[in-house]
């Protein structure tokens, strides 16, 4: 894809290529037929992170080819949403002849929710003053009629905030109303509309299974608190501190009362769950731990995960990268077999692709 560029003719045929791909991936695992969750071909991207350049008078969004690394000037940018796309040229219009929010602005950083609301960081390479936020102050009223934007003002070993460092995320998951707390700085989904797709088909499979569910590498609650309903008891843990801390949050905000949150390492969980132990305040003898969920980093689970998850009745695997997720079921179908699988298309027009799998203790 050309830097900034989408090209909606192109779409379908993309993303049936990487469907294709996955399925012969895993075509040796005996995988059903793939559920294909599509993106918008254009405006779905949540999360945006531009340099600004400086050009006498004029000043615009760019970025850089990763092949040929030439600047690239983006004065429209249609893989983001509508809400981050017609906000850049007003944040320009706005701070072009405004000598203090202006003066040695290095890089934006947008994040934006399906709900509209947006947060802005402004990254500077001088120091900031308590002028920058009067000003951001006075920049953040006059938008408020038009704009539920936020700004954040960084520079090196400095944060000031107009208001706060984050947005919150709403929308329906099958008559749920769920929020969540997105922090800047820490990782989102960033293809809100197939998220929701993502949560959906999770749920649809949760609400055949029973007991109770661990999650391992849990970020903010995204899953667990769209799954609590399906499960008599949730845990789920996470080793970002930031991380932990919203997930807490974004259990209260949804009132979820059957979930806690643990910040500790899955090597820790798999000892705990070996010796038959507490994880940390939890009597594992008082929970029917059947289902586990898990969103690894590219790099997929180690042995020693592989072999926690391979004790469960159900695995659902959330697969970023589908070269790693094979190598984990080389092992896992030694003990399992795949009921669904399926793909979300987080990141139309590049080669990465979502994956999910069911699979079931044979």
């Amino acid at each position: 894809m050309s830097v900034g560029q989408v090209f909606p003719e192109q779409y379908s045929q993309q993303l049936s290529d990487k469907s294709n791909t996955v399925q012969q991936l895993l075509s040796e695992f005996k995988a059903p037929p793939i559920e294909i969750f599509a993106s918008e071909p254009q405006h779905y991207r949540l999360r945006a992170e531009f340099r600004i350049w400086h050009n006498g008078d004029d000043i615009y969004h760019a970025m850089f080819d990763p092949q040929t690394r030439d600047k690239v000037r983006i004065d429209y940018f249609p893989v983001a949403c509508r809400t981050i796309a017609d906000f850049m040229p007003v944040l320009l219009n706005n701070i072009q002849f405004k000598h203090e929010l202006r003066y040695k602005l290095y890089q934006v950083d947008y994040l934006a929710t399906l709900s509209g609301e947006l947060l802005v960081s402004l990254i500077y390479k001088r120091p900031l003053t308590n002028s920058w936020l009067d000003q951001a102050k006075a920049l953040t009223e006059a938008l408020a009629p038009h704009y539920k934007v936020k700004f954040i003002g960084r520079s090196r070993k400095q944060k000031l905030m107009v208001t706060n460092d984050y947005v919150t995320e709403q929308f329906e998951l099958d008559g749920q109303q769920l929020k969540y707390q997105q922090v800047e700085g820490s990782f989102t989904q960033p293809n809100g509309e197939v998220n929701r797709k993502m949560l959906g088909w999770a749920k649809a499979v949760s609400q055949q299974l029973s007991g109770d569910l661990l999650e391992l590498y849990c970020g903010n609650g995204n899953f667990s608190i769209a799954l609590a309903p399906c499960f008599g008891q949730v845990v789920a843990t996470e080793i970002s501190r930031t991380s932990i801390k919203s997930a807490q949050y974004n259990i209260t905000l949804n009132n979820v009362t059957n979930l806690q949150v643990l910040q500790m390492p899955a090597e820790d969980v798999s000892a705990a769950l070996q010796d038959g132990s507490k994880l940390k305040q939890l009597d594992l003898k008082d929970m029917q731990l059947d289902t586990v969920l898990v969103d690894p980093p590219r790099a997929g689970l180690d042995d020693g995960t592989v072999e926690l998850v391979s004790r469960f009745n159900d695995i659902l695997y959330i697969s970023c990268n589908p070269d790693t997720l094979a190598q984990n079921l080389q092992a896992l179908m030694q003990s399992h077999y795949i009921v669904k699988l399926a793909v979300f298309d987080q990141f139309p027009y590049t080669h990465h692709i979502e994956t999910g799998v069911w699979l079931r203790k044979r």
